[in-house]
């Protein structure tokens, strides 16, 4: 399957479908216990936050949000990639990262639609003759018209200008570098607080049950930890997208900015004219936007660590809810609110041929590939062999194996598990590595080769952002250097 997923021999999607053909052929899991893979939390989570985009793409809420953020942050791709990917990042630290990266991205696509838009007006002429191409135009501008250019081409079957080449492949290259960089900056900024990824939440239930006495770890510590590796991790994943997609020149990390060009000053009275097209703000903008708004605020204050969430109000089954159960509530609503005033005709403000049209179900299967390939190695002991064959290199793939060596070598038990816990979220490689990947590879800017390319340097650069955190701030945090008292002693000579 892994090859299969870097080689793109066959749909992604259709590679999912491997585990359940496969494994109850081979005698690992029965066909009915592998489809309950293939549907789970995750799954409702993506509906009710799919029913939430459709919302907001059919009654334009995007296109304003979008038009608003050019026009206030300007058109410089470097700048507007680390807007939005430090944006992921943050809204990362407090809700599941698919979430955050469903709600950054239909934004992105649409800023990206809207600049194109703008300077495909320029690039023309005819409305507005001080648009016209010259040779003072900006290599950032020209990589937006030409990325437009060649789809627009393509689908007329008109080719394009050979000294347009250039330019086009810059075009395509920019989409890549702001795609990617929002699903790693999803994962980048989960790891910041406990409640903000998987991975997180496993150690600290996993720390609780075997070390019950240990209270190293709580929200506040593990913010101060995981904050500078963030940010570290986010800027240094940013240079590194721009540099293996986009190119080499950095002048603008130091040069001021000066006045616009006749040019710039022209794009953006394209797009603020664009803007007030839009006119006043309709009701079901609004409504969409307190929908919006309500779903983060939901998912913030659920189980936020450090104070007792909503969740807290279901004493004996909070641990049931999760951000699927909001975002499904909000989704069903979004059926049954009418989008009118009681004058006209009874119409929701969205509609199942309007979310079928939405739903990306080549993400949902592609994680289900993964959830199921991962049952399977359970299932069968594949996990467990690698964990025994690891052993001997003092590294394992459970929390249990990496506590016993740690108590093996008289070594303060986080000193391990920590870094472990962190690099578990850096699975940068493939897009079904993790749902954010999944998410943005469905809008089809880039393959899995891009994402394996980019994905070498990141990977790096989270181990050693890790590693510089743990031997130098994360020492006197947690008292790394220093055996605890609630660990227990490890008697080697024991059989």
């Amino acid at each position: 399957m892994a090859i299969y997923w870097i080689t793109e021999v066959i749909p992604l999607s259709m590679t999912a479908m491997l585990p359940a053909i496969l494994f109850p052929l081979c005698g690992i899991m029965s066909s009915s216990s592998v489809a309950k893979e293939y549907f789970n939390n995750f799954h409702f989570l993506l509906v009710g936050v799919v029913c939430l985009a459709t919302s907001i793409e059919k009654w334009g809420l995007h296109r304003r949000v979008a038009l608003r953020l050019v026009t206030l942050v300007g058109v410089n791709p470097a700048w507007l990639m680390l807007g939005f990917m430090s944006g992921c990042a943050f809204l990362s630290m407090w809700v599941q990262n698919v979430s955050a990266v469903t709600m950054v991205m239909p934004i992105v696509d649409a800023v990206l639609k809207q600049i194109l838009k703008a300077h495909e007006e320029g690039y023309s002429g005819e409305d507005n003759p001080t648009l016209e191409l010259d040779g003072t135009c900006t290599e950032s501008l020209l990589c937006f018209i030409e990325a437009h250019n060649i789809i627009k081409s393509a689908a007329e079957n008109v080719p394009t200008a050979s000294h347009r080449d250039t330019g086009c492949r810059q075009g395509r290259m920019l989409c890549k570098a702001m795609c990617i960089g929002i699903a790693y900056s999803s994962n980048i900024g989960g790891i910041t607080t406990l409640p903000g990824t998987s991975p997180n939440l496993i150690f600290a239930e996993h720390l609780n049950r075997v070390y019950p006495d240990c209270n190293s770890i709580n929200f506040a510590n593990w913010l101060l930890l995981c904050l500078p590796i963030s940010v570290i991790m986010l800027l240094l994943t940013w240079l590194w997208l721009y540099w293996i997609f986009i190119g080499s020149d950095f002048k603008f990390l130091w040069q001021c900015r000066g006045e616009q060009s006749e040019r710039e000053k022209a794009v953006k009275k394209v797009l603020e004219d664009e803007y007030k097209k839009l006119g006043a703000i309709s009701s079901q903008e609004i409504f969409t936007g307190v929908v919006f708004v309500v779903m983060v605020l939901l998912w913030l204050t659920r189980s936020p660590g450090f104070i007792p969430g909503w969740a807290s109000l279901f004493p004996h089954k909070s641990n049931y809810i999760t951000d699927a159960t909001v975002a499904l509530v909000l989704g069903i609503l979004l059926f049954i609110v009418p989008s009118h005033g009681p004058s006209r005709k009874y119409e929701s403000m969205i509609s199942w041929e309007e979310f079928q049209a939405s739903m990306p179900w080549q993400v949902a299967l592609m994680v289900s590939g993964g959830f199921a390939l991962a049952k399977g190695a359970e299932e069968s002991g594949l996990s467990l062999w690698l964990a025994r064959l690891m052993t001997p290199l003092e590294v394992a793939s459970n929390a249990r194996l990496f506590s016993l060596q740690a108590e093996a070598i008289h070594v303060n038990p986080l000193y391990i598990l920590i870094p472990a816990t962190l690099c578990t979220s850096f699975s940068f490689l493939l897009p079904v590595s993790n749902p954010p990947g999944a998410v943005v590879y469905g809008y089809g800017h880039f393959t899995t080769l891009d994402m394996v390319k980019a994905g070498l340097g990141v990977n790096m650069i989270g181990v050693l952002a890790v590693l510089l955190a743990i031997a130098t701030w994360g020492i006197p945090l947690f008292s790394l250097d220093t055996y605890p008292d609630w660990a227990p002693t490890f008697n080697s000579t024991t059989p």
